[in-house]
């Protein structure tokens, strides 16, 4: 019969030639009586069995005809020609040759010991006439039990006998880590059958098995077997876990630590300390140059002409009502702070605040917080304001003359030289604090309360043309430097008060206590005292701020929920 060409692909390899090669397929042979190849048997290596199966000899059977085959039972294989090529996969190892080896044939067809039957059977129909329409083969082929019909239950334990040039048990993966494909090579599921004198090799191995008939199967294969080795199983396969857990593992990992943005690198911490010794460096080199320009006559006469201060006509001393007001402006305005900058840098609210009757109107708690602290601030600013007014303390604050200026700029250059101006606050400030109050009370606090009232919920959603007058970009570029202008006068006005007598000072902001009559109540420690207990207030207000202790509070003004 003539040879077909098989259809070539894609080749395996890049640049390589096309697969398979080009050679001849290798045709279905005529001649049914070909001689039964040699059979090799190898021992089988398999897991315990359940029962002892009875051996089965496989062997590579000619191809019988068409008619024969398609009288056969389901599940029966089909010879397979030895001369064609196994399909080459990819590489069992990295790096390796596509598997299997180029060497290696497919195994050949088992054939059941019925489809032998029906095979001689159809023979013998052929040589009477009876046999259906068909070519039909000289010679019957023979007949070969199946693994299957050997041992039913048991067939994975049934010994099988592969044919000489044939392909051992498909290889898989190695048993343990770095270690070879399973099985071994060379190694087969099968047992030995018995020899053939005849047909035997000098080892004594055979060659070929001889083929029950279909009449006496027990007799051919019931011959001594060899046992087959099994594999150590006492020990487990190394296992790596490598699916992933999901959204909610029941053990979650341990997550990696982030480094701390407050713990820099060693590059940052040096460079940080090179800044700051600069930046010392400037400072000191300042100190030096402006005491040497005051050492100057030209300065000395300024000096001289603008002290510092200029006089005001004002009644001295504190009311009581200063010093109260001034504790409630530092005690909203650090709270304001703080939740200011909560509510800037909050991006998932634990809670949330509506009020009474307005659902669309549902803001963060944190947001209502700073914006009731803004209210009280706004409501301690009015009353402040309305008796600076009503009691004449407010030529204190408000420059009544040009010569606020030049004295501002003496005051501030003593400052600078560490040659302090004289200070007298009982009686009068120097320009430079009348200055800096005077922008702290009418010029950054009304710039907050406005900026801060157009970002709020009460600006009216409904004045167009008033939000495009003023737009909410313009407050929120100016409602945070508002804001750090305050934190940093905060700081300058605390180290000045410490530094240029704290005693005095304090009895004079917190004590009302100054000099009456010449005599002077600032040695004493009772300004201290209550500064202490407004720290302190202060800081358990500050760390009270939080959901658990705002929630009951804001229930009293409105709904408080989760969502």
């Amino acid at each position: 019969m003539a040879a077909r060409m098989l259809r070539r692909g894609l080749p395996r390899v890049p640049g390589g030639e096309p697969w398979p090669p080009a050679a001849p397929a290798p045709g279905v042979a005529d001649d049914a009586a070909e001689e039964v190849p040699a059979v090799r048997t190898t021992p089988v290596v398999q897991p315990e069995p359940a029962a002892t199966a009875a051996p089965v000899a496989v062997a590579e059977a000619p191809a019988a005809p068409r008619g024969a085959v398609d009288g056969a039972g389901a599940g029966e294989s089909l010879p397979t020609s030895p001369g064609v090529a196994l399909r080459r996969g990819l590489p069992r190892v990295s790096g390796g040759e596509p598997w299997p080896p180029a060497s290696v044939t497919p195994a050949p067809a088992v054939v059941s010991a019925a489809s032998a039957v029906a095979a001689q059977t159809t023979a013998a129909s052929v040589s009477t006439g009876d046999a259906p329409a068909g070519p039909a083969p000289s010679a019957p082929a023979p007949a070969v039990q199946s693994r299957a019909e050997a041992a039913p239950s048991t067939a994975f334990d049934a010994p099988v006998a592969v044919v000489e040039g044939g392909v051992a048990l498909r290889r898989g993966l190695p048993r343990v880590a770095g270690g070879e494909p399973w099985p071994p090579a060379g190694v087969s599921r099968a047992r030995a059958v018995a020899p053939d004198p005849q047909t035997a090799d000098a080892e004594g191995a055979p060659l070929t098995a001889s083929v029950p008939s279909a009449a006496q199967p027990a007799q051919a294969v019931g011959e001594s077997a060899v046992v087959p080795v099994r594999p150590d199983v006492s020990t487990p396969l190394p296992f790596t876990r490598t699916v992933w857990q999901g959204a909610a593992p029941r053990y979650a990992p341990e997550p990696e630590r982030e480094p701390s943005r407050l713990r820099p690198t060693w590059p940052q911490a040096i460079g940080g300390l090179l800044g700051l010794a600069a930046l010392g460096l400037v400072a000191v080199s300042g100190v030096f140059l402006v005491r040497a320009l005051l050492s100057t006559p030209f300065m000395q006469d300024f000096l001289v002409t603008y002290p510092g201060e200029y006089h005001v006509d004002v009644e001295p001393g504190f009311a009581p009502w200063v010093g109260w007001q001034h504790f409630f402006n530092m005690f909203l305005m650090v709270l304001i702070i703080r939740s200011g900058l909560g509510v800037r840098t909050e991006k998932r609210p634990t809670a949330f605040w509506t009020p009474r009757g307005q659902a669309k109107n549902k803001i963060s708690l944190t947001l209502w917080f700073h914006q009731s602290l803004d209210l009280l601030w706004m409501i301690n600013g009015v009353v402040f304001v309305v008796l600076l007014f009503a009691t004449g303390h407010w030529l204190r604050l408000v420059p009544t003359s040009w010569e606020v200026f030049p004295n501002a700029l003496s005051a501030g250059l003593q400052y600078i030289s560490f040659d302090w101006p004289t200070d007298n606050g009982w009686v009068n400030y120097n320009s430079l604090q009348q200055l800096a109050y005077f922008t702290t009370v009418f010029i950054a606090a009304p710039l907050a309360a406005v900026t801060g009232f157009r970002m709020s919920g009460l600006w009216p959603k409904k004045a167009e043309r008033l939000s495009k007058a003023y737009p909410v970009e313009w407050a929120r570029a100016v409602h945070f430097p508002v804001m750090l202008y305050f934190v940093a006068f905060i700081i300058v006005h605390v180290a000045l008060v410490l530094l240029t007598g704290a005693l005095r000072n304090l009895n004079h902001m917190f004590a009302a206590q100054g000099s009456v009559d010449g005599v002077e109540y600032a040695a004493n420690w009772t300004g201290f005292g209550v500064f202490v207990l407004a720290i302190v207030v202060i800081a358990g207000a500050w760390f009270a701020a939080r959901p658990l202790v705002l929630a009951p509070i804001a229930k009293l003004f409105g709904q408080v929920s989760a969502r």
